[in-house]
């Protein structure tokens, strides 16, 4: 029997490792940390979720939820690992980041199929190999992606969010609720007047960041700009982003705060939490002078500050089939946000994929195509179909299934339609993947 390479342990190489191993097939998984570490990770774990602990919503009403249920039906270590290790977050899957990775990191190397290796690699190896370095590819290696692609691929900037020590937190000042009351109340919750929002905003635009380097422009992600970013587009940006008040009424005054800051429980002790939306790339000491002008985080300590780090991606419509493939080499696959998917389940899932089909072509059987009314037959049309020339990450979206047959105008019953429509190919797809 082959064996399958598998260079990183993030979300995406750790699924791949899994899908392989599941499938009866040998693992060498390639990691470089801890002996090497990065600008943003802060351990040796796999898995280790660098941004928000959160993976977004988790119903069938949106479309990442209905991509988790498809990783779940496809035994997916990422997706059960996340809902073991789940925190409370109102109608999302937040996970208690430590226990995550922690749980994910035994799962795999303790899987009798996996061989761990920490080691850098530098060069593309032989033989069938899934790449899943990431965004935070170390240089050597990521020049010889390039060379092999002969591309330079894309980039843009990602930033994460400080965490706040609870016990720091003054619980007069702040409620828990969720939004609308969905779900359990899981949320601290920091109302402001207008007054002390202006007063925020004023002191935000002005902070100082950390410098980028000289030769690159600012790109950002929508879905992970900076707080200080989207200010700068205008004073009442925020009150329709992070700040929106809208179903957080106070229930000390039963009125609606002028703007509210949310803050996410992050680990399963209930002793950290992050501020959501608010990654951020301002000097450290420039967020604890600007944060501690929230009401109710006046003493806070944050035990992690935010930080910013180059995400880059490859021109994947003109480089990789649907298998997440290389056009140029057939036992040579890609996953994670390298391939321009964007996001934590997105990642996982294009390594389940890979994995899938490194598995299939190790045991010479014919590779898996995930039909389009997939969430993750979606994802991965996406990236292979769209225009090379001003390709970029996409989340999980309604908008990329196909239309449906009929026409259904209320919103919340087309979503429901598509969701049902994806889990029943997926389950015939499921078959052929068995068989």
């Amino acid at each position: 029997m082959k064996t399958v390479n598998i260079i990183g342990a993030g979300l995406a190489g750790s699924e791949a490792a899994w899908q392989v191993a599941q499938a009866g097939v040998p693992v060498r998984l390639f990691e470089m940390r801890p002996k090497k570490s990065t600008e943003a990770h802060h351990t040796g774990n796999f898995a280790e979720l660098v941004c928000s602990n959160s993976l977004r919503g988790n119903s069938l009403a949106n479309a990442v939820g209905v991509l988790k249920e498809e990783m779940r039906r496809l035994n997916s270590v990422v997706i059960t690992s996340a809902d073991d290790t789940a925190v409370p977050a109102g109608g999302a899957l937040a996970v208690d980041r430590d226990s995550f990775s922690e749980l994910i990191t035994k799962r795999v190397k303790e899987h009798p199929l996996v061989t761990v290796v920490e080691e850098e690699i530098t060069e593309i190896p032989e033989g069938i190999t899934i790449i899943a370095t990431g965004p935070l590819t170390s240089a050597p290696l990521a020049q010889a992606i390039k060379d092999f692609n002969g591309s330079e691929g894309f980039y843009f900037y990602d930033a994460a969010a400080p965490i706040i020590d609870k016990a720091t937190i003054d619980m007069d000042k702040v409620y828990l609720k969720s939004r609308y009351d969905k779900g359990e109340a899981a949320y601290l919750n920091c109302p402001m007047t207008e007054e002390e929002f202006n007063a925020f905003y004023d002191e935000l635009v002005a902070a100082e960041v950390a410098p980028l380097k000289e030769f690159e422009k600012e790109k950002f992600f929508e879905g992970c700009m900076p707080i200080e970013v989207m200010a700068k587009r205008g004073r009442k940006t925020m009150l329709f982003g992070p700040l929106k008040p809208v179903g957080l009424e106070d229930p000390k005054t039963g009125k609606r705060p002028y703007a509210v800051i949310q803050l996410r429980q992050d680990n399963a002790v209930a002793s950290l939490y992050n501020i959501v939306g608010f990654q951020t790339h301002l000097k450290w000491g420039e967020q604890k002078r600007v944060f501690r002008m929230i009401p109710g985080l006046e003493k806070a300590d944050i035990v992690r500050y935010g930080v910013m780090h180059r995400n880059s991606f490859m021109n994947s419509p003109e480089l990789l089939q649907q298998t997440y493939q290389s056009r140029l080499r057939d036992d040579l696959f890609f996953a994670g946000q390298m391939t321009g998917v964007e996001g934590y389940v997105e990642s996982a899932a294009s390594g389940l994929v890979a994995g899938i089909n490194a598995a299939r072509m190790a045991k010479e059987e014919e590779l898996i195509t995930f039909p389009q009314e997939t969430a993750i037959g979606s994802m991965a049309y996406y990236i292979t179909h769209a225009s090379g020339k001003h390709f970029q990450p996409m989340n999980a979206n309604f908008g990329l299934f196909p239309e449906l047959p009929e026409r259904i105008r209320d919103k919340k019953s087309r979503y429901e339609a598509i969701a049902n429509r994806a889990l029943e190919s997926l389950e015939a797809k499921k078959v052929e993947i068995n068989h």
